[in-house]
């Protein structure tokens, strides 16, 4: 069972940056493809950013490409997301999701089915 806990959430201001973290409780955490979905009141969730276990391998959503860097820290098991230029689109609930089944150390996943952990969410409202 893996424990996934998202932090770093929080009011700002269109504009402004938030850094969200994931911190996992397996220590075979550097295996695991990680990646980031959001959900916004009534809608979907919806892919963001995602890295492949090796770190190298990252994808991007277009509508946040250019403005959110994914990254990890595998001697530490977490997992972040570096989101800058944040604007009222951006505000939903941020999951971090593991994928625990097999996979290539050069690919990530974009699909919500593709993975096996999820985190309970942190919130981020951006202000107008």
């Amino acid at each position: 069972q893996v424990q996934l806990v998202e932090s770093g959430g929080g009011l700002v201001q269109a504009g402004g940056s938030l850094r969200l973290s994931c911190a996992a409780s397996e220590r075979t955490f550097s295996t695991y493809p990680m990646g980031w979905f959001r959900q916004a009141p009534g809608k979907e969730r919806e892919f963001v950013a995602a890295i492949g276990w090796g770190g190298h391998a990252t994808g991007y959503a277009a509508s946040v490409k250019e403005r959110f860097t994914i990254s990890r820290n595998s001697a530490k098991n977490t997992v972040s997301l570096q989101m800058n230029s944040l604007n009222p689109e951006d505000t939903a609930v941020y999951y971090c999701a593991a994928r625990t089944r097999t996979a290539s150390s050069l690919i990530y996943y974009t699909r919500t089915n593709e993975y096996d952990y999820w985190g309970q969410g942190t919130q981020v409202t951006v202000s107008s």
